[in-house]
């Protein structure tokens, strides 16, 4: 693999869009940092060279692996205060696999391509592959399956197309499926737009019921962006998890709460 960055993105699953589930087979979405092994160097998806201790890639292939650089759920900020150090420490990325999921440069299917990673996994102690699963058979089966994952603090569910080749930028022979919480806060100070906002909202600051505050800063339309929601009022947003500190990752406005 020449570019770095030529790698194939997923699709955000649809719900009641009518898929047929059993053309896929299906894996965890694991809370990583996406990486591409070219052979001989490791980089982000950016196309940034990742610094790695040389002794943590010892028996790697000399082929392209696209994977995941990942600690275990909810070890997100663990993993990325490891993988973005310019000198890297190798007691630290002894604890990073770095869990396969595909073949950038193999012709095949996703299962014939599968099937490939398994070997190519058993080469160094650091390499494992990610674990597929069949689909189940009704979209309402699959979301059960996804709020019992979220609760064991899992992110999702990644779909793959059983018979699909690899395909460079986005398609749907990967489809992602994620799950959000979501929670409360107080406005409590609005933050100023800047470039396309300017002279409007960039933001509210939050403050939720643990005490915690923070910048919440998407999720809104441009008529809210207009009129933003007043100092003291309550808030809904969506999130992905909190922060070992308790702030929410990827928070995302949905509405103002109505006063009851």
């Amino acid at each position: 693999m020449n570019d770095p960055t030529s790698l194939a993105h997923s699709t955000v699953f649809k719900r009641n869009s009518g898929i047929d589930l059993a053309s896929y087979c299906m894996s965890e979405k694991l809370d990583g940092i996406r990486a591409i092994w070219t052979g001989g160097k490791l980089y982000f998806r950016s196309g940034r060279e990742i610094k790695v201790p040389a002794a943590w890639t010892t028996g790697f292939p000399n082929q392209s692996m696209e994977g995941e650089l990942y600690i275990g759920r909810g070890k997100f900020n663990d993993v990325g205060s490891t993988v973005r150090k310019l000198e890297p420490v190798l007691s630290e990325w002894e604890r990073v696999k770095f869990v396969l999921f595909d073949l950038p440069d193999e012709p095949g299917s996703f299962e014939e391509r599968h099937a490939k990673l398994q070997q190519l996994s058993t080469m160094s102690p650091q390499l494992s592959v990610i674990q597929t699963t069949d689909t189940p058979a009704t979209e309402a089966e699959l979301l059960s399956m996804l709020s019992a994952l979220m609760k064991k603090g899992g992110e999702g569910y990644m779909l793959h197309k059983r018979d699909a080749p690899y395909v460079v930028g986005r398609s749907t022979n990967t489809l992602k499926l994620k799950g959000k919480l979501d929670t409360e806060g107080v406005v409590f100070a609005h933050v100023a737009g800047k470039g396309k906002h300017e002279g409007r909202l960039g933001a509210v600051m939050v403050r939720m019921k643990n005490g915690v505050e923070f910048k919440l800063g998407t999720g809104f339309t441009d008529a809210v962006r207009e009129n933003p929601p007043p100092i003291g009022c309550k808030v809904t947003f969506e999130y992905r998890e909190l922060t070992p500190s308790g702030k929410p990752r990827f928070a995302s406005f949905v509405r103002i709460r109505e006063a009851e």
